[in-house]
């Protein structure tokens, strides 16, 4: 029987994970198959259990889902608990210990930046925007690769400022400056911005002022294809580096199929296929 592997989220339709995974198993000579889970809002914990006991091996999970996955694993890796939300599940037996929980979003954000878009993240500001299970995801990693300082803006200010309180012990201790504000107290003229809220999927605006940019500034969504345009669009307007997410989505992607099947597949291939089926710019920065 083949491996059966699927993102689960709602919505899931846009979902390019699908292509993605089967590129990965060509690629890496694995057999499976991967598809899309569309969950019910008030159903997922029971889709997901049901995709389980037919025999599924693990999945991904997009919005809305993040922290309901990540309560329902038995185990969790230390950056799935830092989150206190996983995208990524494996279904591993009772005798093995139960469902494990991963977070991969934040490595794959972060290598796509300082890898993929050449963008060095150390010691630089960054302006992380929502609180809600994306931005959860990404911080701990972000942290990590050590920026002087980084700003959680978030609509609500108290769930902001509890997303930071959790992180403070390691803030602290990779000598980053965190703190959470307001979205009409956002700052100004920051390095890096990452739009972390589900504003573009939505169809809203930017729900920040230009003044965060400034000439150069990386201005990434983590959302692609046609939701991402309007940001895309706004921050070019504005003199920004702008980035959408796919590079993101395919970095995730593989530590989530290094945790699935113990290996990590080549990512440049399968997000230069990508982009050029979306017919999308690369965005990376001049070589020097």
């Amino acid at each position: 029987m083949i491996d059966r592997y699927a993102v689960a989220g709602n919505p899931v339709e846009h979902s390019r994970s699908p292509t993605i995974h089967q590129q990965f198993a060509q690629q890496t000579g694995q057999h499976l198959d991967y598809g899309r889970l569309l969950c019910p809002l008030d159903g997922f914990k029971a889709t997901l259990q049901a995709f389980a006991d037919h025999g599924a091996r693990g999945c991904n999970v997009t919005v809305p889902f993040k922290f309901e996955a990540f309560e329902m694993a038995a185990r969790r890796t230390p950056r799935a608990e830092l989150a206190q939300a996983a995208n990524t599940l494996r279904f591993d037996a009772p005798s093995e210990g139960g469902w494990l929980a991963d977070n991969t979003d934040g490595v794959g954000l972060v290598r796509d930046i300082t890898v993929n878009a050449g963008v060095a993240l150390s010691g630089q500001r960054v302006l992380l925007l929502g609180a809600g299970g994306a931005s959860a995801g990404v911080l701990g990693p972000l942290i990590e690769a050590r920026p002087a300082e980084i700003v959680l803006a978030n609509r609500s200010f108290d769930k902001a400022q509890a997303l930071v309180d959790r992180h403070a012990d390691w803030a602290a201790e990779h000598q980053v400056r965190l703190t959470a504000r307001s979205l009409d107290n956002a700052g100004q003229a920051y390095d890096v911005f990452i739009n972390g809220t589900a504003a573009s999927l939505s169809g809203g605006g930017v729900p920040v002022g230009p003044g965060v940019l400034r000439p150069g500034t990386l201005a990434l969504d983590m959302m692609y294809g046609p939701a991402a345009q309007p940001f895309l669009q706004w921050a070019r307007d504005h003199h920004a580096l702008a980035r959408d997410g796919l590079g993101m989505l395919v970095e995730q992607a593989a530590e989530s199929f290094a945790v699935w099947r113990g290996i990590r597949p080549d990512t440049a291939p399968v997000l230069a296929s990508l982009r050029a089926q979306l017919d999308a710019p690369l965005n990376r920065t001049p070589s020097p």
